[in-house]
């Protein structure tokens, strides 16, 4: 969905399981807005078991919304490597535990499938740990390929892995919500 003047809406999917896993999305965060873009919204951050990687630590993930102008999905997928690259990850193999990862979910409704992006990003609705975060920020965001809305595609995921609201541990160190009574 382009906008006005060229302006689109991408959705980015954030994770980390090593070192500050919540500081490295905040970094994350921060490299987005540095690179110019516009976050409009961010999702709460959601504590995942590690799939596909057998004694690898918890990932945190999130989701943002930015506002892109006079950029191509390309050109953005270049800019959220870069980010990844400065924040420590330099090993991009799959299924390996990592800093940082920014996945390109959606850029507008794009379709496209190069070797270096596919859009929408393929694997979406098979990962609960992805569209749970998206749910925060754009419920009613109509995948271009699918056809069904964000909270469609959580309603019917078959992921059943782990995904659960993270909140940072107190002074006690021991989860907020326990430490509440939660």
């Amino acid at each position: 969905m382009t906008g006005t003047n060229g302006q689109v809406t991408a959705y980015i999917g954030l994770g980390s399981n090593l070192g500050d896993r919540a500081g490295n999305l905040l970094l994350g965060v921060r490299g987005l807005i540095e690179a110019c873009f516009e976050v409009t919204a961010i999702s709460c951050i959601y504590e995942t078991e590690a799939l596909e990687m057998e004694g690898a630590p918890n990932f945190l993930n999130m989701a943002v919304a930015l506002r892109c102008k006079e950029v191509t999905p390309t050109q953005l997928m270049a800019r959220l490597l870069r980010i990844e690259y400065n924040l420590g990850r330099t090993d991009k193999t799959y299924r390996k535990p990592r800093t940082i990862d920014l996945d390109l979910l959606f850029f507008g409704d794009t379709k496209m499938d190069t070797p270096f992006l596919t859009l929408p990003h393929p694997r979406i609705h098979l990962r609960k740990f992805v569209l749970l975060p998206l749910n925060d920020i754009a419920p009613k965001f109509r995948h271009p390929v699918l056809g069904k809305t964000v909270e469609e595609l959580l309603a019917v995921v078959k992921d059943d892995s782990r995904v659960q609201k993270w909140l940072p541990a107190n002074n006690t160190g021991r989860p907020a919500a326990e430490h509440a009574g939660v």
